[in-house]
């Protein structure tokens, strides 16, 4: 089984100016639906996966367009409305408590009612049961949805109880098959991202049609079967397609919000990410936010420039190009990058290979002794800054898991440790084992350093109390 089946989807939709993002934020438990801070890129998040009572979801905000005209934003509601209903296990339909239902409102419930999927009214902006009161929800009532909640996204007000319903009517998460402990019997998830127009069915087809080596077909999504498995050089490969949806509904298919969440959730399922760009037209901003994304999530990434056939190939173009990513992407300069035409299946193996060799670079254990000796080695050619007459010191670093590696530093002042700094020791490691992949790092104050507890003192002073007689 893969893996989604135990993060589903819960969608929030609703016309403008009606809090979505409010409570999106709300639940989440931090303002994400604004911006992230990634080196290199700004970029609006409207997906974020959540815990709840021991249940992960993936929560997904709809907003976050400037309608141009009334006919635009009936289109463009129309259209989030049926990315929820299409993705989403469970929908919260977020209205204006203090305005009643309008035409918008109407319409969208009645997508909603036809879909089948639990509906959820948030009746938004009433933060009082005085408003409660008086406020239209005789009206939303009537709409006839079974789950009607008054919240108030901005002061918490029964978002909690909300979410708990949520997430009760979720389908129980499928049991997910154990891997091999072999890893090299266990295939490579190698997901193939990208926007619209890329090149990424080319890939793909050029991948399985040239090689002819299809084994079977592999359960993908429970709605999409958009999953190939294929063998390579004595490697078996799960490619995973996000491009086969393009195929539904050609407006919803060009919204911005849908193909990050399709990158989004094909990257969550994968080892290894190959992004394709296209050779024709440099890295636009929809390239960047899905870079950023894979960077976030600490996925393996290629990054794939396709279409090098059309620009008339020379050394000159592909330094200016690697020049011009260097500066767009300074957050993945150790990621691999390979000029490829999938139309002519001109070097598309070398994604392949690549994506073989990250993966074992991803699950390698570093050897301990020679990892404490870069780190030896950083400290001494390049020391941290006196911060307030006091300086951060390293003591150890040891390997605790695998995709990503991850590495426990153990120090005397994590907080004096600036994030520059930690990118730094990420990349001498990266050159010292020669790795292409993310590194996650952990700093840890050494156990001798913490301050001690009074309260083991107190409590052993206790014991020793005679009982009163």
């Amino acid at each position: 089984m893969s893996e989604p089946s135990a993060r589903p989807v819960v969608a929030i939709v609703g016309r403008p100016n009606v809090g979505k993002s409010t409570l999106f934020n709300r639940i989440v438990g931090r303002r994400v639906a604004i911006v992230e801070d990634v080196p290199g890129v700004t970029r609006d998040r409207n997906y974020h996966e959540v815990e709840h009572e021991g249940r992960r979801v993936l929560l997904v905000d709809t907003g976050g367009f400037e309608p141009d005209s009334p006919d635009r934003l009936m289109q463009q509601v129309r259209d989030q409305a049926r990315l929820a209903i299409d993705e989403a296990q469970a929908v919260i339909f977020v209205v204006d408590g203090l305005e009643g239902p309008t035409a918008i409102d109407h319409e969208i419930a009645e997508l909603l009612r036809r879909s089948g999927k639990p509906v959820f009214l948030a009746v938004n902006k009433i933060d009082s049961a005085r408003r409660e009161a008086q406020g239209f929800l005789p009206e939303f009532y009537a709409m006839g949805f079974s789950h009607v909640a008054p919240i108030s996204a901005e002061h918490a007000r029964g978002v909690g109880t909300l979410f708990d319903a949520v997430v009760d009517s979720l389908p129980e998460p499928l049991p997910v098959e154990p891997e091999p402990e072999d890893e090299a019997i266990r295939p490579v998830r190698l997901a193939i991202v990208g926007r619209p127009n890329v090149g990424k069915s080319t890939l793909i087809n050029r991948l399985l049609g040239e090689e002819r080596l299809i084994t079977s077909p592999v359960a993908g999504t429970t709605r999409d079967p958009v999953d190939a498995e294929l063998e390579f050089e004595g490697r078996t490969f799960v490619l995973t397609d996000t491009a086969g949806i393009r195929r539904k509904r050609s407006i919803a298919m060009r919204m911005e919000a849908y193909s990050v969440f399709r990158a989004f959730q094909a990257v969550e399922r994968s080892d290894v990410v190959a992004v394709l760009l296209d050779a024709t037209e440099p890295a636009v901003e929809q390239d960047l936010k899905i870079l950023g994304m894979v960077d976030e999530r600490a996925k393996p990434v290629i990054l794939v420039i396709n279409k090098w056939d059309q620009v008339e190939p020379s050394e000159e173009k592909r330094r200016a190009f690697l020049e011009y990513l260097e500066r767009r992407v300074p957050f993945l300069a150790f990621a691999p990058r390979i000029f490829v035409s999938a139309l002519t299946g001109s070097k598309v193996t070398s994604v392949l290979r690549h994506a073989a060799r990250l993966y074992d670079q991803a699950s390698s254990r570093l050897p301990t002794p020679l990892l404490n000796r870069v780190l030896e080695e950083i400290s001494g050619h390049h020391a941290l800054p006196v911060v307030k007459g006091t300086r951060a010191k390293f003591y150890y670093i040891a390997q605790v898991g695998i995709r990503p590696p991850t590495l426990v530093v153990q120090t005397n002042h994590p907080e004096l440790v600036p994030d520059a700094y930690r990118r730094h020791i990420a990349n001498r490691l990266r050159d010292a084992f020669d790795l292409q992949i993310p590194l996650r790092l952990i700093l840890k104050r050494k156990a001798s350093l913490r301050p001690r507890s009074s309260g083991k003192k107190a409590s052993e002073g206790r014991g020793r109390r005679k009982p009163r007689r």
